[in-house]
């Protein structure tokens, strides 16, 4: 059985407040807002990512489309402009200048219909590059937030790892000299219960759990030897003894 001078027990009250502290610093860490907003801007960031390959490949496959009926339109123009040399020459038979003729009126309606299309085309590809222009400017401004956000939540992190690092020195220098085996059972007894592994016994009262002594137990305590480690009977927490107990 563990007992200890009630001078080692009042300091594990000190170990329990600074763990009360980490645990309390650790939960702000967990929680910090900006946590929430990185992580927002993240999400928007890879949305923003899937857009923009999206409207990308758009653009890419209207650009080829383009560079088709361009070339559609050039074939058809270099067509034209090759019989209207051989009409200009006068060479060939009246028959041959005539089916040249209405070739090259036949030309000029294919090459009205098709540059008809390259524009319908061009205006596409136009419509297409702006949106992967503004997707690009849209991304740009937010990695700019999304970095500041960083910057933001390293600060806080870090403001909180300073404070928690000074409060892991106080702890360590109020469990320097405590024995092994009452510092053993406090940290057995504060992983099973999830926090401080010792508690102020007030008015009778386990600070704790918050559950009041029964009578038999204020009776068993009272006549309690000085260097008797007392427990919790409803969470199992070490109770230390102070002039304010109610014993």
């Amino acid at each position: 059985m563990v007992t200890a001078v009630p001078q080692d027990q009042w300091r594990l009250l000190d170990v329990a407040e600074h763990d009360t502290r980490l645990a309390q610093l650790a939960h702000r860490a967990r929680t910090l807002p900006e946590h929430a907003e990185v992580e927002r801007l993240a999400k928007r960031l890879a949305q923003l990512g899937d857009d923009l390959v999206a409207a990308r490949a758009r653009a890419s496959d209207l650009a080829r489309e383009l560079a088709k009926a361009e070339a559609d339109v050039d074939l058809v123009r270099q067509r034209s402009a090759r019989n209207q040399s051989r009409l200009d020459s006068g060479q060939g038979t009246s028959k041959d200048l005539q089916a040249l003729q209405h070739e090259i009126a036949s030309l000029a309606q294919r090459q009205s219909v098709l540059e008809d299309a390259q524009l319908e085309v061009m205006e596409r590809a136009e419509a297409a590059q702006d949106v992967v222009t503004a997707l690009e400017a849209e991304r740009e401004r937010d990695r700019a937030e999304h970095a500041e956000a960083v910057a933001r939540r390293d600060v806080a992190a870090a403001t909180i790892d300073e404070e928690a690092t000074a409060v892991r020195r106080a702890r360590a220098d109020a469990v320097a000299g405590l024995p092994a085996d009452l510092l053993a059972l406090y940290d057995k007894i504060g992983a099973g219960v999830g926090g401080p592994g010792a508690a102020r016994l007030r008015a009778r009262r386990c600070d704790g759990c918050r559950i009041e002594l029964n009578p038999s137990e204020v009776g068993r305590f009272r006549a309690a030897a000085e260097d008797a480690v007392l427990r919790c009977d409803e969470c199992g927490r070490i109770l230390v003894r102070t002039p304010d107990s109610g014993l």
